[in-house]
């Protein structure tokens, strides 16, 4: 029981399980990234994380497998705790992807739910699938498969005979829709004998910065006067958006770029080495 992990192919795969129990999630890493992974965090055999850093941005990727609607209600009262523990455990400063088989069928429109379902889904929805869309509100997340118009055979996710059906979803913070450039199902590949396999492009952009030749900018701090002491104090309180809750090393940097950004603006700034002036 617990996190484990194998290489496979070139990847990195870590998988959380009970042995001999049919749960099981996982996440599978390519190997020039896993030097970026700096926690793989593991909640239960139906729920782990992975975060990573990649330039300036923190990925959190979460797997899920939900339970099936037939199951004990305990199980499923489980399983939605478990899963808002950890969204709650992640920043907002952090990029949030969560993944996997939930389910549920959140059906082809939507209707009421507009803001976080993109209104591309595939069937008809049920009343488990209006717990994924409540908790979607709950957390600000769009659901990325309904958010991209597809051929039909792109969206269905589970095929079995006669039934096919949209279960498994992709979850990301509304502003981070930015990222994501497409979402669709490969319908010749599957991961299982039943389940499709469902993509998402998503679009990493690294700051490459410059090396610097000249002095680097500094704040005009002389310029702290009575004047400039009320024009700072009045921007720090109009701009401040930090959150007072959570981690406190989060708060403290969110405090401390809100006051040097302010800083710059009041004070102005000047090159190191020109004199000040």
């Amino acid at each position: 029981m617990g996190v484990e992990a194998k290489e496979i192919d070139g990847y990195k795969l870590w998988y959380s399980r009970f042995k001999r129990a049919t749960n099981g999630v996982g996440i599978l890493v390519k190997k020039n990234l896993v030097e970026q992974v700096v926690e793989v965090r593991r909640k239960s055999d139906r729920i782990m994380s992975v975060k990573f850093v990649v330039g300036s941005e923190i990925f959190n990727v979460v797997s899920v497998y939900a339970p099936e609607i037939g199951l004990d209600a305990d199980i499923k009262r489980v399983f939605w705790e478990d899963l808002d523990e950890v969204i709650q455990s992640i920043p907002q400063t952090e990029t949030l992807l969560i993944e996997g088989d939930f389910n549920r069928h959140i059906g082809r429109r939507g209707n009421g739910y507009e803001m976080i379902h993109g209104g591309f889904g595939y069937g008809e929805g049920n009343s488990g699938g209006v717990s994924i869309l409540d908790f979607a509100v709950a957390y600000e997340l769009s659901i990325v498969n309904s958010c991209f118009k597809k051929k039909e055979e792109d969206l269905i996710t589970f095929k079995s005979g006669n039934t096919r059906t949209q279960i498994d979803y992709f979850l990301m913070r509304t502003n981070n829709g930015r990222l994501c450039k497409d979402c669709t199902v490969i319908p010749n590949e599957c991961l299982v004998t039943q389940h499709r396999l469902l993509v998402m492009d998503v679009e990493i952009r690294t700051v490459i910065r410059k090396k610097r030749t000249v002095g680097a900018y500094k704040v005009k701090w002389w310029n702290l006067n009575d004047e400039n002491v009320t024009k700072l104090s009045e921007k720090i309180t109009t701009e401040g958006k930090w959150r007072l809750e959570g981690d406190l090393n989060r708060i403290w940097e969110e405090m401390a770029e809100c006051i040097r950004r302010s800083a710059r603006e009041v004070l102005r700034v000047y090159r190191e080495g020109s004199g000040g002036e």
